[in-house]
């Protein structure tokens, strides 16, 4: 490859322009089309859509009711992709989600597999309650998640593209659930914390939806322009000082790295792919928010949903009722000096 000239860099750098002023309409659209079923819940949206932007997969965490699936219906509608949903159960067989092959039998009496695919061949997939699946269950979805195909009787079978998994999870005090493992938890790009409404979303939850007409969603993208908003993203320029900010910030959160509190509470800590997820959803976040480059404040503002399920606390921290979001504060704090 050649080396760019000043003159063609400058035109590919109008051209980036161009194209995130571009994205930056179609964003304000879905935000505006998610907006009029979901209410309240700014948070919850903006780190759901972010890590769709990013082409990455969302932990929905949270107390039953509180509009979870809802979300992820619309936001495949508003993004024009074809979903399924699966729920969780304790006796979900990894095959209820891959899919699996039949025998067929043709006029001749001649016996051959077919494949049959399961729900996953979707482009978006609510996984609801997933920590409710046996660990079995768990890894089989897992794995497609990250290598974007299913095997079965040893042959892969690609899933469609954009693929996006967003799965629901209660806190895990309840019982009959299956934690997921550190190893398939770091999988999700963000994990997204979903409270109770406040006063007024909850108001209006109560006037708008026990009615006879419901507001629905309309469609503000096409699967094919959600990709080449993820393509964008990719492109755009991260500066040094947000850079060093996100090796700062996921190095602090590591115990043996020289931050005192750190080695105290942490018993470890997130790995590469946490500085990954920040790459990228900081400047989804900055294109969401209507800005063309991403800046440390949008790094640190995602500080707890990249962090916190990538990492582990201390018996002796727990034990004194600290939290890993305690923790991700504190160095939050830090970062901001």
């Amino acid at each position: 490859m050649g080396v760019m000239t000043s003159s063609e860099a400058a035109l590919d750098e109008k051209a980036v322009v161009a194209a995130a002023e571009h994205a930056l309409a179609d964003i304000a659209r879905i935000r505006q089309e998610v907006g009029k079923v979901i209410f309240g819940q700014e948070s919850v949206v903006e780190q759901t859509m972010l890590a769709v932007l990013s082409g990455g997969h969302a932990l929905l965490v949270g107390v039953p009711g509180l509009a979870k699936t809802k979300l992820v219906s619309t936001l495949g509608t508003v993004l024009g992709l074809n979903s399924s949903r699966i729920q969780f159960t304790p006796d979900l067989m990894p095959s209820d989600i891959l899919g699996s092959e039949v025998m067929d039998q043709d006029e001749n009496g001649k016996r051959s597999f077919r494949f049959v695919p399961g729900p996953i061949f979707t482009q978006l997939l609510m996984a609801d309650e997933i920590n409710r699946a046996s660990p079995r269950t768990q890894s089989a979805l897992l794995q497609a998640m990250q290598e974007y195909h299913v095997t079965v009787a040893g042959r892969a079978n690609d899933l469609p593209r954009p693929f996006h998994v967003l799965a629901t999870q209660n806190p895990l005090e309840q019982e009959g659930t299956y934690p997921l493992p550190e190893a398939q938890l770091d999988r999700f790009l963000l994990q997204v914390d979903v409270h109770y409404p406040d006063l007024v979303a909850e108001r209006r939850i109560l006037l708008e939806t026990t009615g006879i007409a419901e507001a629905e969603a309309g469609q503000a993208l096409t699967a094919e322009r959600l990709q080449e908003i993820q393509t964008l993203i990719r492109q755009m320029p991260v500066g040094e000082t947000v850079l060093d900010a996100i090796l700062a910030l996921v190095r602090s959160a590591r115990p043996g790295h020289g931050n005192a509190e750190t080695d105290k509470q942490v018993a470890w800590g997130p790995g590469p792919r946490a500085g990954q997820a920040l790459m990228l959803c900081a400047r989804a976040r900055a294109l969401y928010e209507g800005r063309l480059a991403p800046s440390v404040d949008d790094v640190l503002a995602l500080a707890e949903p990249v962090l916190q399920h990538r990492m582990a606390l201390t018996f002796a921290a727990r034990a004194e009722g600290i939290s890993v979001r305690d923790v991700i504060a504190s160095l939050v704090r830090q970062a901001r000096g």
